[in-house]
């Protein structure tokens, strides 16, 4: 055993509550367990993160992805549709998903690989709030069943905010929210994505800042608020936003 269940438990559920403010269920800190030795298992064979210390993946994996509870609590936690967008090994949205039972979860990446692994995640767990999808976040952002319909998108180590906000605001409803986690030294990001946020029917609206290492500099969630729609030329064909942004 990577790390005896009681030790990850005890460990989890304090710094849970002491970053993110929440208390977890048996069942919640069960279901991070079986998802940590899973990862590490699976990152034997394949590139999922770089991260491999259960306190590690506990502290800037679980921990870190939980941050919009912090401030958004029941606002997110609350019967809403959520996307990951570039999810990766799931984060942000998985322990999210984990958290938030009441809220539907779709979690979006371009490899195969990771879907796959995501899926022996999901299933393990038995969770039933989470949907995976397989796409490239250019083609995904025109699916009618997905465009304009969620009430958050979020992104964790994605892109530049000008790149992002072309695969994630054509994914966000009316009154919607983006958000992106960013470290706080990311106002000139923020400046060179205005154009893009506008363009694409967004408008920036607050940084949240936070710290889970005493010894680093501070994080920051951004939001973006969708205060009307997305032209329909956007997101533009596979390639263009990141080589092209607007």
């Amino acid at each position: 055993m990577i790390m005896e269940y009681l030790d990850f438990k005890n460990l989890i559920c304090e710094q849970m509550n002491r970053f993110v403010g929440i208390v977890l269920s048996d069942e919640q800190c069960h279901n991070f367990f079986i998802y940590m030795n899973l990862l590490i298992e699976k990152n034997k064979v394949m590139n999922l993160t770089t991260i491999t210390e259960p306190k590690e993946i506990i502290l800037r994996h679980f921990v870190d992805s939980s941050i919009p509870i912090k401030f958004y609590n029941d606002k997110i936690r609350g019967d809403k549709y959520i996307c990951d967008i570039g999810t990766g090994a799931g984060f942000p949205g998985l322990p999210l998903a984990i958290l938030c039972p009441e809220s539907k979860f779709v979690l979006n990446d371009t490899l195969g690989k990771r879907i796959n692994f995501l899926s022996e995640v999901v299933e393990a767990i038995n969770i039933k709030n989470v949907k995976l999808i397989k796409a490239r976040a250019e083609d995904f952002g025109h699916d009618k069943c997905f465009r304009e319909k969620f009430d958050y998108v979020l992104s964790r180590g994605v892109s530049r905010i000008s790149v992002l906000s072309e695969y994630s605001l054509p994914l966000v409803n009316i009154n919607g929210i983006m958000l992106a986690y960013k470290m706080n030294n990311c106002d000139d990001e923020l400046n060179d994505g205005k154009n893009a946020i506008e363009t694409l029917g967004g408008m920036f609206h607050v940084k949240h800042k936070y710290s889970i290492v005493d010894d680093e500099p501070e994080r920051c969630l951004i939001e973006i608020f969708k205060n009307k729609c997305t032209p329909n030329m956007y997101p533009r064909k596979a390639g263009t936003p990141a080589n092209s942004p607007l």
